[in-house]
């Protein structure tokens, strides 16, 4: 049995007493190169499953519920924010062998890792990964002072067979947005004042036109509402999952 059906089948038998590993949600997205399984565990933490690898983003919550996980191959950090970076997690799920893409600032805090800057490019285990602006250009923390710095923090760019997944990081509507291309999957953040209005996310699928938009990191965000500016848009086909 594959990691990802040994999950799927756990996740149906668990209960809420086992710290909540049994209220994630499951996605199942068929590949040239075999079935990505996307696991929703909260606020922009995800857990993918690819031909046998375990491929974590920014992983933070609650450490019973990562006792309860596999361990990974591979991890993605997309900046130092709490809520995006702990490495107390990282240690967790991590093996002498699991590898971690990061960013510069990440990397010297917690002492290793594979370090990528917006636009650098590497190959991991087969999985093709692209680091990408994310910033603010509206929403500040101060004059002057965006919550997130141009060129601090990283989306990903991740190949899974013929599928090319976008997790956006941190980021706005940013202008390098326009020069991305083929998306087939995008995570999108949408959280005030943080990160993305409705609107701003709208913008952003209209630019990427990602066959599935998955906004996360929304916090209390009131995601009918981008369904509803975006149900005209009949190639985009907008998920909402459960981020805790």
């Amino acid at each position: 049995m594959d990691i990802f059906k040994a999950l799927v089948m756990f996740m149906t038998i668990a209960t809420p007493s086992t710290g909540g590993a049994g209220n994630f949600e499951i996605d199942v997205i068929k590949t040239a190169a075999g079935d990505l399984g996307v696991i929703f565990i909260g606020h922009s933490s995800l857990y993918f499953t690819f031909n046998g690898k375990v491929i974590y983003n920014d992983p933070v919550g609650e450490k019973g519920v990562y006792k309860l996980l596999p361990k990974a191959d591979l991890i993605l950090v997309s900046h130092d924010h709490f809520d995006h970076f702990d490495p107390d997690t990282i240690a967790a799920i991590s093996t002498p062998k699991t590898r971690i893409v990061l960013t510069e600032t990440c990397a010297g805090k917690l002492g290793r890792g594979t370090v990528l800057k917006n636009g650098d490019k590497t190959t991991i285990d087969g999985i093709a990964i692209e680091a990408v602006p994310a910033y603010n250009i509206i929403h500040l923390r101060a004059p002057g002072q965006p919550f997130h710095p141009r060129g601090m923090g990283n989306g990903y760019i991740v190949t899974f067979g013929d599928k090319r997944v976008y997790l956006a990081g941190d980021t706005e509507n940013i202008p390098e947005m326009k020069n991305l291309e083929k998306i087939d999957i995008a995570f999108l953040p949408m959280n005030l004042p943080y990160t993305m209005t409705p609107e701003m996310v709208a913008d952003i699928a209209r630019m990427v036109k990602p066959s599935i938009l998955y906004p996360y990191h929304f916090g209390n965000t009131d995601t009918s509402l981008l369904v509803s500016l975006l149900k005209e848009d009949k190639r985009i086909e907008v998920r909402i999952r459960r981020m805790p």
